[in-house]
């Protein structure tokens, strides 16, 4: 049985005093700017025009008094720090830049505010870029959720702020010049390792850009590093942690680090929300992205809805390698996914905070959840697909799954073969191809599809199913239904949990609507704690 929920956050602000924050200089970098900074929790902001009036606590003197002509807000960590610098030459901060009189944050910062802090040559791609990297070499030795940077990151930067500043074709994109972390298991053809986290592929060499790297490069993205990822996305062994590769170790939650980060792509999702990064990108077959962004409070691998349908629309579109992408090419709305960010967007939909029907029943739904044909499908079909795969690479240490194995035996201390083993590679190296066994795999998941999802959807005419966390990805997984998963709450030991919209194919617009909708009139995403 699927339950709903529904999460507000209406209670009332309460007002708190000021005070005094203490700034080393080498923290500014200014050249003789005195600066005065306060700090007030965050849930203060909205009282911010009240707090003019409001007596500070270091001398009695009005907030107002202390205010120059343009002052701004800067997140950072749980607080808002205002900063009052009454000169115009600033430079970076710990967790931001200040510029011209503009304070600008970092850290939580969207895809469109960073966008429009470029287009205003308030900051430049390569600020923006060291500043991801600063916070690369700073968090990842605890959180292990970046397997590498890209050694032309910096280049690529000043690359696109030449193009912005001849308004070169393509400069406008959403994502021009936003550094983008891409999953271990999404090829580039650079000086990035591709090697899904595993060091049996480690120096392989791929023959090019996967089909939407090539999409974001023309987009103007800064292809910043990999992240980490469960190895071999999660298909390794049945044993092995959520989030853990030979060549990442252990990726950890930033909100609770003895939590379950989840995966795959697990490092894809505790980068956005460790501000690593604004934007990763990721894989899913099932539940590789909508569990991790559960887990650690993200969207699709970014903070926002917003920010991920801009990513969308960069990505969508036919890709003649690739032969899923004939089919799916014919749901993209013309004009694009953007004009779906309503913020009213729950409004007279069939579904939780709109119309509801509760208590809906999926015929089977524990033999759906119980993967059987899934997994049967996944294992016969795994082997010729790698096989394929690593035939065509330029050059490798493996070229066959038999090939991975005997590497992980060989150097198991590095794979932790001993203690995490590798039944699944066994369990698909000893398949025997396509045949009658695959067939009824998939003849058994189609009929689920129809008998269970399929059939609730039509019957109820519902615009999505809403379901708590992650458990319900196998069933949109085995009919290549769309879902997203939205930030809903955090549990009483700060552990993070989303909620997820499922809907048919083609359902895409209505479920853009409906997450933004809610995420609209919840706002309940928050920094990560980073609690042990």
């Amino acid at each position: 049985m699927l339950h709903h929920i529904v999460t507000r956050s209406d209670r009332p602000i309460k007002s708190s005093k000021l005070s005094r924050v203490t700034i080393k200089r080498s923290e500014l970098e200014l050249s003789r700017v005195p600066a005065v900074a306060y700090r007030l929790p965050v849930a203060n902001i909205q009282q911010i025009s009240k707090l003019k009036s409001r007596r500070a606590d270091s001398g009695g003197q009005l907030l107002s008094q202390w205010l120059p002509k343009h002052h701004h807000i800067c997140l950072s960590f749980g607080h808002c720090f205002l900063f009052f610098l009454p000169y115009r030459r600033l430079s970076l901060t710990g967790h931001g830049f200040y510029v011209r009189n503009h304070s600008i944050s970092l850290e939580e910062a969207s895809v469109r505010h960073l966008q429009l802090v470029l287009e205003r040559n308030q900051l430049t791609s390569r600020q923006l870029v060291e500043f991801y990297l600063r916070q690369i070499r700073r968090l990842n030795p605890i959180l292990k959720a970046v397997i590498e940077v890209n050694p032309e990151a910096l280049y690529l930067a000043d690359k696109a702020d030449s193009e912005r500043k001849a308004k070169a074709p393509g400069s406008l994109s959403c994502l021009h010049g936003i550094p983008v972390l891409l999953k271990d298991n999404i090829a580039t053809k650079d000086k990035l390792n591709t090697t899904a986290g595993s060091y049996a592929l480690l120096g392989s060499v791929v023959p090019r850009d996967a089909g939407v790297v090539r999409k974001l490069r023309k987009a103007g993205a800064i292809i910043i590093g990999k992240a980490s990822l469960s190895e071999w996305a999660d298909f390794r062994s049945a044993y092995a942690p959520s989030g853990w590769s030979g060549r990442s170790g252990q990726g950890k939650n930033p909100y609770v680090l003895s939590a379950d980060p989840c995966g795959s792509s697990s490092g894809s999702a505790i980068s956005v929300a460790a501000n690593l990064v604004a934007v990763s990108l990721a894989t899913e077959t099932d539940g590789s992205i909508i569990c991790p962004s559960s887990h650690n409070s993200a969207v699709a691998h970014c903070r926002t809805v917003s920010d991920a349908v801009y990513v969308l629309d960069e990505i969508v579109g036919l890709d003649y390698r690739d032969k899923a992408t004939i089919k799916a090419s014919l749901y993209i709305p013309r004009g694009g996914y953007k004009q779906f960010l309503k913020a009213n967007g729950l409004r007279g939909k069939r579904q939780e905070g709109a119309v509801l029907v509760d208590n809906v029943e999926i015929a089977n739904i524990e033999v759906i959840l119980n993967q059987t044909s899934e997994i049967t499908a996944l294992l016969i079909e795994f082997k010729p697909s790698l096989n394929r795969y690593l035939k065509e690479l330029v050059s490798s240490p493996v070229r066959t799954l038999a090939d991975v194995i005997a590497f992980n035996n060989k150097f198991s201390d590095l794979e932790k073969t001993k203690e995490y083993g590798q039944n699944l590679f066994l369990e698909s190296q000893a398949t025997n191809g396509f045949g009658d066994k695959e067939k009824a795999a998939l003849l058994d998941m189609s009929r689920l599809t129809l008998n269970g999802f399929v059939k609730v959807m039509k019957e109820h005419k519902l615009d999505a199913l809403v379901t708590p966390g992650a458990d319900f990805t196998a069933v949109l997984a085995i009919g290549g239904f769309p879902g997203i998963s939205v930030p809903a709450g955090y549990g009483s030991n700060g552990v993070p949990i989303g909620i997820c919209f499922g809907g048919l194919r083609g359902s895409e617009p209505k479920l853009i609507e409906i997450a933004y909708g809610f995420e609209q009139a919840t706002k309940i995403r928050k920094p990560p704690s980073f609690k042990p």
